[in-house]
């Protein structure tokens, strides 16, 4: 007698030797069932994903919000930036005509006392 060969079939159970066997309809119900659990885990994830997704987009708006709103706070900067730094140039220009006028009265002066104390008649003269 020849030995018999095992051999897997699902809807024959383990062994499709006619031991055990399960009807096909019972096989492929339990078929469908584990790929209707594997289509709920994978919607799931899919599902997940896309709320992930929806944060980070959202994420990435405010951050694009924040980002305007420094630009635009740099840019203000920098004008009033500008707008002192062009009073600051203005007020050297005043301070340094006004130091030239002084020293000018200055001058003035001590040539003026120069000259008035060389009209004096000196004590050596006399």
């Amino acid at each position: 007698m020849a030995p018999g060969m095992a051999i897997t079939y699902p809807a024959f159970g383990k062994l499709g030797l006619g031991l055990g066997l399960r009807p096909a309809a019972a096989a492929a119900e339990e078929e469908v069932e584990g790929l209707r659990r594997r289509n709920e885990e994978l919607e799931r994830e899919v599902r997940e994903r896309r709320t992930g997704e929806e944060e980070m987009r959202r994420e990435l708006e405010r951050s694009r919000a924040r980002l305007r709103a420094v630009e635009e706070a740099e840019e203000r900067l920098c004008v009033q930036l500008g707008e002192i730094e062009a009073e600051a140039v203005a007020q050297a220009r005043d301070y340094h005509r006004r130091i030239k006028a002084l020293s000018d009265e200055l001058e003035e002066a001590r040539r003026i006392i120069g000259s008035s104390s060389s009209l004096l008649p000196s004590a050596s003269h006399r």
